[in-house]
């Protein structure tokens, strides 16, 4: 397996989602009231709940790009320790097509599939 390979795609990886995370962040700098708040005072109780809606799935997406964060670093910290690529689970050796799509991925497929099934 070319582990260097994956080192590389997990690094380009780790700062496509930490550019996200950071322009999330930026995006969201001010209070969610001064987000709604216009120039007329005249805030229909709508506009509120959208841009309330806006900001809730911004935080969820930025909380799942910090879990992503956190697999990534892990999958290089398993590079470093020579166990990148086997499964946690079972230990059998993960797919090189599974670890192409999900190169942070700690599970063969099997052991994922039974993972959740339970």
């Amino acid at each position: 397996m070319d582990t260097e390979r994956f080192r590389q795609m997990l690094l380009d990886e780790r700062d496509r989602v930490s550019l996200t995370v950071e322009n999330l962040h930026e995006s969201h700098s001010g209070s969610l009231e001064d987000e709604t708040e216009e120039e007329t005072f005249d805030n229909h109780l709508a506009d509120s709940a959208t841009a309330t809606l806006n900001r809730e799935i911004d935080y969820t997406l930025e909380e799942n790009s910090e879990h992503v964060l956190s697999g990534i670093n892990q999958a290089l910290d398993r590079i470093e320790t020579g166990t990148f690529g086997s499964c946690a689970h079972c230990g059998k050796q993960i797919d090189e097509e599974r670890l192409e799509a999900l190169p942070y991925a700690t599970r063969c497929i099997e052991c994922q599939r039974l993972a959740e099934r339970a």
